[in-house]
């Protein structure tokens, strides 16, 4: 936006008077007294003639603190403004100059917002590292910066860094195994005891039977089955069913697995195996008629197939026990389980 002729007048006047205030100086020196009366006497004067408040352009105060940067004690001189809102004026100009003097591309460039927050994501993620150990690891990933910078965007903790109860768990889960019961009615009315035993690890299903006589001496053999000798679990999770009796502790103490059965009438402290058990039973056991032994022994076996390969679940991130690739490429395929009650998809 351009500047009307009063405009460039007063600007002209106002830079054609420092300019000769500032030769008159080197010239002749400061002002004397005589000159310095003189010119507040033509202040006096104006005043007189100018009723009310003087109104000033941002010239006249750009001359007012020019010439209080040149000499400071011309303030006590100065009539028609005060000497406190020359001082104003003066420090005003010096925040612009220097917002004008920092608002340029100097310094050090600023981090970009994916770094920072992948900074602050690795550190909540691993307590136990600190600034050395993410630098490395963003050096390896191709990202150079300061090590200090790592520290300036990490998570801020109070006390020693700790472990999540999540990790801790995950962490003992491949040492832990549960055993449990179930009962199923066969087409004669007969009762059918299903035996379940789970991996905490991935939730795997280790192994299934069934029998009509639950004793210790078979769920001991079961036990045998499921595990061999270099695999056992440490600890294996159970209720207090009269069925594991002397046989099954000592082939658990031969094993080197731990026994411990949970608090009486409280199930929810062998939950997984419970909602394993519940799953087999809506997925599939409430849609079938179990004819005998050997007929749920074949379909706890095609239903192990299915749970531990196809059936992907909550707890593991909607992922398989054994692992599911994620196939991205070909036709998509239904694959019938347990004779059509599920059906498992893969690209061809």
């Amino acid at each position: 936006m351009g500047l009307s002729g009063d405009d460039c007048k007063v600007m002209f006047g106002v830079l054609h008077t420092i300019i000769w205030c500032l030769l008159r100086r080197l010239v002749q020196g400061p002002a004397t007294e005589v000159d310095v009366a003189a010119l507040r006497y033509q202040s006096v004067a104006l005043q007189r003639q100018v009723p009310g408040r003087s109104r000033l352009t941002p010239w006249d105060r750009l001359f007012f603190s020019v010439i209080y940067k040149v000499n400071p004690r011309s303030l006590v001189n100065m009539l028609i403004v005060m000497p406190d809102t020359v001082v104003r004026w003066h420090r005003a100009g010096f925040r612009l100059f220097w917002k004008a003097k920092s608002s340029r591309l100097t310094g050090r460039p600023k981090v970009p917002a994916e770094i920072r927050e992948l900074i602050r994501e690795m550190s909540m993620d691993n307590p136990l590292w600190g600034a050395p150990r993410i630098h490395g690891e963003l050096l390896k990933l191709g990202i150079d910066i300061s090590q200090s910078t790592v520290a300036k965007y990490m998570v801020k903790r109070r006390g020693p860094p700790s472990q999540g109860w999540r990790t801790f768990l995950r962490n003992h889960a491949d040492g832990i195994a549960a055993i449990d019961l179930f009962v199923v009615p066969t087409l004669g009315f007969k009762l059918l005891f299903g035996i379940v035993i789970l991996g905490y690890d991935r939730r795997e299903i280790i192994h299934t039977n069934a029998t009509y006589h639950p004793t210790a001496e078979w769920i001991a053999r079961q036990l045998v089955e499921a595990f061999p000798w270099d695999e056992a679990p440490q600890y294996l999770i159970r209720d207090r069913d009269a069925s594991y009796g002397q046989i099954y502790q000592k082939r658990l103490s031969v094993m080197g697995i731990r026994d411990r059965p949970t608090a009486p009438r409280s199930p929810w402290q062998n939950a997984y195996v419970e909602r394993v058990i519940g799953s087999i039973r809506r997925d599939l056991l409430n849609h079938v008629i179990v004819l005998n032994k050997r007929h749920l022994r074949t379909l706890l076996r095609r239903y192990v197939e299915y749970y531990d390969g196809y059936r992907t679940h909550l707890g593991l991130d909607k992922d398989t026990p054994l692992g599911r690739a994620i196939q991205a490429v070909g036709p998509i395929s239904a694959m019938p389980q347990l004779g059509g009650l599920h059906h498992a998809y893969v690209r061809t």
